[in-house]
């Protein structure tokens, strides 16, 4: 069997971070920030609009060299992230968008996808992640 026997699984870092994103959805709703958004404006990841306006992109860290561009509302980004999570594959991503919530007692430490939080100086070596059509 390759799944070492302690490792937790995609499906569980998968509902960690559906579960996340409701609970951010219900901050929202009590005029709170989510989580997501903090930890967006820590660059620990952004979520983007395409340059042609039709896609979202999820990049890790920092992106200020990306340019100005119009923040995507909230409820646009956790409907294509459910999309995306529901639907991927790739750990790496999972394990990505679980850093916004690495405070939350659930979180595990070997979802972590550098050795330590995303800074302006560290980058972590992820795909980019195009919504699907």
């Amino acid at each position: 069997m390759d799944v070492e026997p302690d490792r937790l699984t995609d499906e569980d870092l998968r509902r960690f971070v559906l579960d996340r994103l409701a609970e951010d959805e219900e901050r929202l709703a009590r005029e709170e920030l989510p989580l997501l958004d903090e930890a967006e404006r820590r660059g620990r990841l952004r979520i983007l609009r395409s340059d042609d306006g039709r896609e979202l992109l999820l990049v890790p860290g920092d992106t200020q060299s990306l340019g100005d561009r119009e923040p995507v509302r909230f409820d646009e980004k956790a409907r294509w992230l459910r999309r995306e999570v529901a639907g991927t594959s790739d750990r790496s991503l999972l394990q990505l968008l679980a850093t916004a919530y690495d405070t939350h007692h659930g979180w595990q430490e070997e979802w972590r996808t550098c050795p330590a939080p995303v800074t302006p100086t560290t980058t972590c070596r992820l795909p980019h992640r195009r919504a699907a059509r």
